[in-house]
């Protein structure tokens, strides 16, 4: 853990990264500090206490733990750290991710998890962005420019369906 790091990015699979390497391209493009680990509460528990320990120490902000399957990893770091955390249910081969997003979202009172849609990983990230950007102005107005260059592709599209038509613009996607 390095210290001064704003957001920790937390998986308990490698099998993860895929997905959780969304919420890390969109704290880059915003200019946020991170890190990015990989840590199975079940299978290296001592390890994934000790991390969460020098997390609280150090000052990270907001924590995004991406789970699938039983996906207490989130759950456990809210426990232990009294700091934001994000839970990105990832999408299992069994159950699609529900079993992850239950997981996640059932979290008992006390224990909050703030829970993005399964392999929404970009989301969480967008999330800790405005988390962040109460306490910072510059990073609010990044998240404000994102959001209105949405708005404007939106707005694009729209005008070039309205004048090509549907059919052809259909051929033109």
């Amino acid at each position: 853990m390095n210290k001064n790091v704003d957001v920790a990015i937390i998986m308990g699979s490698d099998s993860d990264l895929p997905i959780m390497k969304d919420a890390a391209k969109f704290l880059e493009d915003m200019g946020i500090s991170y890190e990015i680990t990989v840590l199975s509460v079940h299978r290296c528990p001592t390890e994934a206490f000790e991390y969460a320990n020098k997390l609280k120490e150090n000052g990270v902000k907001v924590i995004i733990a991406g789970a699938g399957g039983a996906a207490h990893l989130p759950g456990i770091f809210a426990a232990i750290v009294p700091v934001p955390v994000i839970g990105v249910p990832i999408k299992s081969k069994t159950l699609d991710g529900v079993d992850s997003l239950y997981s996640i979202v059932q979290m008992p009172s006390g224990i909050p998890v703030a829970t993005v849609a399964i392999n929404g990983a970009k989301n969480a990230a967008i999330l800790a962005t405005s988390i962040l950007g109460v306490a910072n102005s510059e990073l609010k107005n990044k998240l404000v420019d994102y959001k209105s260059s949405m708005k404007n592709a939106v707005l694009e599209k729209n005008n070039k369906l309205q004048t090509l038509g549907y059919e052809e613009y259909i051929k033109q996607m």
